[in-house]
C-alpha cells in the first residue's frame, strides 16, 4: 500500500483505500472547520427543538419497540447511556485492530457530515482516538445488520464513556478503558441527548470488516492471476487460449481484463519457446484454459461489491437524521431506515461466493501440479517416495476449499425479526462480512499453496527461463520461502506468503 500522509478530512467521501489506509493506521484523521460548524449548527437547531414539546425517536422516547414511552426532560442524558451499556451484548472474538479502527472511522465520517445532531467534541473524541491508537473491544458476534451494527458499535461506545475495556494498537493485553484514555491524555465524554444513539445507529460494523476484507481481495485478486500465470509455465500448457480477439467476442470487463494481464504476464517466456513446436497437446485442462472466463467472473463480482461498500462508506446510516427543513435555516428530524444493511449484505455475500470459486480454481492448479507426472515430478517433490513433497499441501487446500463452499451460503438469504417484531426483517449485513473476511484469508492461503508449488515446477524447467514478470515474482517469493530443499514443514511458509498476497506484496 502506498502510504499516503496527508490527513483524511472526516465528512467526506472515502473510497475503499481512503479507508484502509486510515483503518490499518496509516493515515490520521482531522476534522476541518466546515464540518465542525456544520455539525454546530445542526446541534443547536436540534436543542432548540427539544426545548420545545414535539416527540423525535430516540431522543426524548425509548428505543425499538419501546419508542412510545417518552423520556422526562431529566433523564434524557441518563437514557443515552443506559442504550450504551444495554445494547453492548456482543460475544465472541474482539474485531481485530483494523476492524475497530475501521468502525470508529466509519461511524466519525457520518457524524462529521452533520445529519446526526450530535456536538463537535464527540466527532473530536472519535477522531482523537483514531489518531492516538486506541482500539476498543469489540465482539464479533451479536449484529443483524439492523437497526444497524448495535452491539459491535455499543462496546465501541463504552470506550468513549470510560467503560469497557481497550488498549492501544499493536498491544496484546487489554485494559479498562478508563486508563487507556487517561494514557492517551484524552477524557470519557458525557454523553448528551441524541448522542448514545448516534453512535451505534448504523451499518459501521459490516463496513469496516466487510470493507477491509474487499481490500486486501483486490490484492489477492492480482496475485491470483499471477499464480495462474505461473501454474501454466510449470505446466508447460499454452497461452494460446488468451488471444485477445477470443474475448472481444465474450466481452465481459473482468474477463477481458484477466485474459490481457495473462498474456502480457507470460510474454517471453523461454520455457514456452521451447516446446510450442512440438507440443501435441489440442487444449488445457480448464482450469487453466477457463482463467479469463472463471476468474474474470469473479473479477466483476468484487468490483460489483467494491461499488457497493464505497456508496456504503460515502452515506450517512444514522436514524432519525438531522436534514435541512422546508424553510430556510431550518431543521426537520426524520425517522427513516438506513442503518438497514441489506445492500452491503449482498454485496458481501456475493463477494464470498466469487472468491470461494477464486479458490477453487486454484485447488484445481494445484492438483494438476502435483499429479501431471509427464512434465512435472510426482507431487513436485525432489526425490519421490522418500519424499512427499506437495502431497498434503494440497490436502490443506482442499480443506480450506470445502470450509469456504459452507462460508459462501449466503448469510443475505435469511432474517430473524427482533425487537418485539418492531425490527421485523434484517440483513445479517454483519454476519455475511465476517464470513467474507474468513473466505477472503482462505483464498489467500490456497493461493499460497499453488504460488510455491508452481514456482518449484517453473524451477524443475531451468536452466530455462519464464517471462520476466515472472521472473521477478519468484525472485520475490523466494525472499519468503526459499527453494525447498527436501520435504520441510509447510505451515509457516503458507502463512507467510498469504500474508504478502492480503498485503499486496505481489501487485506490480
Amino acid at each position: 500500500m502506498n502510504k499516503n500522509n496527508k490527513p483524511f478530512s472526516l465528512g467526506t467521501f472515502p473510497d475503499i483505500v481512503d479507508f484502509a489506509e486510515v483503518a490499518l493506521g496509516y493515515r490520521r484523521t482531522v476534522v476541518p472547520p466546515k464540518a465542525l460548524k456544520l455539525i454546530a449548527a445542526r446541534r443547536a437547531s436540534l436543542e432548540a427543538l427539544l426545548a420545545g414539546d414535539g416527540v423525535m425517536y430516540g431522543i426524548n422516547t425509548g428505543f425499538g419497540e419501546l419508542a412510545s414511552q417518552r423520556v422526562s426532560r431529566e433523564s434524557l442524558k441518563s437514557l443515552q447511556v443506559n442504550l450504551i451499556r444495554s445494547h453492548a451484548c456482543g460475544v465472541g472474538e474482539p474485531l481485530d485492530d483494523a476492524e475497530a479502527c475501521g468502525l470508529m472511522f466509519a461511524r466519525a465520517n457520518e457524524l462529521a457530515m452533520g445529519n446526526s445532531g450530535v456536538r463537535p467534541v464527540l466527532v473530536k473524541l472519535l477522531s482523537a482516538l483514531i489518531n492516538k491508537g486506541v482500539i476498543p473491544f469489540i465482539p464479533s458476534k451479536g449484529s443483524v445488520g439492523a437497526s444497524g451494527d448495535l452491539a459491535p458499535s455499543a462496546h465501541m461506545a463504552l470506550t468513549l464513556i470510560g467503560e469497557g475495556m481497550a488498549k492501544f494498537a499493536g498491544e496484546d493485553k487489554w485494559q479498562p478503558s478508563a486508563a487507556v484514555l487517561k494514557k492517551a491524555g484524552l477524557k470519557p465524554i458525557e454523553l448528551a441527548e441524541k448522542e448514545g444513539l448516534a453512535l451505534i445507529n448504523g451499518t459501521q460494523a459490516m463496513k469496516s470488516v466487510g470493507g477491509l476484507a474487499l481490500f486486501e481481495a483486490m490484492n489477492l485478486f492480482y496475485s491470483a492471476v499471477l499464480t495462474g500465470a505461473m501454474s501454466l509455465e510449470a505446466l508447460k500448457g499454452t497461452p494460446t487460449p488468451f488471444d485477445k480477439r477470443i474475448h472481444e467476442l465474450k466481452p465481459h470487463p473482468g474477463q477481458l481484463e484477466v485474459a490481457e494481464m495473462l498474456e502480457t504476464l507470460l510474454k517471453g517466456s523461454k520455457i514456452r519457446a521451447s516446446h510450442a513446436a512440438n507440443d501435441k497437446r489440442v487444449q488445457d485442462p480448464y482450469s487453466l484454459r477457463c482463467m479469463p472466463q472463471a476468474m474474470g467472473a469473479a473479477r466483476d463480482a468484487i468490483e460489483y461489491a467494491l461499488n457497493a461498500f464505497e456508496t456504503e462508506l460515502g452515506s450517512v446510516t444514522d436514524n432519525p437524521l438531522v436534514v435541512e427543513g422546508k424553510k430556510r435555516g431550518s431543521i426537520e428530524v426524520l425517522s427513516g431506515g438506513n442503518f438497514h444493511g441489506q445492500a452491503v449484505a449482498f454485496a458481501a455475500d456475493f463477494a464470498a461466493i466469487a472468491i470461494t470459486a477464486l479458490g477453487n480454481i486454484s485447488e484445481r492448479r494445484i492438483a494438476q501440479l502435483v499429479s501431471d507426472f509427464k512434465i512435472l515430478p510426482p507431487f513436485l517433490a525432489r526425490n519421490p517416495g522418500l519424499e512427499s513433497g506437495f502431497m498434503i499441501a494440497h490436502v490443506t487446500a482442499a480443506a480450506l476449499c470445502n470450509e469456504n463452499k459452507i462460508l459462501s451460503h449466503p448469510a443475505s438469504a435469511d432474517s430473524i425479526p427482533t425487537s418485539a417484531n418492531k425490527e421485523d426483517f434484517v440483513s445479517m449485513g454483519m454476519t455475511a462480512a465476517l464470513k467474507l473476511s474468513t473466505v477472503v484469508l482462505n483464498v489467500a492461503r490456497i493461493y499460497a499453496i499453488e504460488m510455491m508449488a508452481a514456482a518449484e515446477g517453473v524451477e524443475f524447467h531451468r536452466p530455462l527461463r519464464s517471462s520476466p514478470h515472472i521472473e521477478t515474482a519468484l525472485a520475490k517469493l523466494r525472499k519468503i520461502s526459499p527453494a525447498f530443499k527436501g520435504d520441510e514443514v509447510f505451515s509457516g511458509r503458507i502463512e507467510a506468503v498469504a500474508e504478502a498476497i492480503l498485503g499486496g506484496y505481489f501487485v506490480d
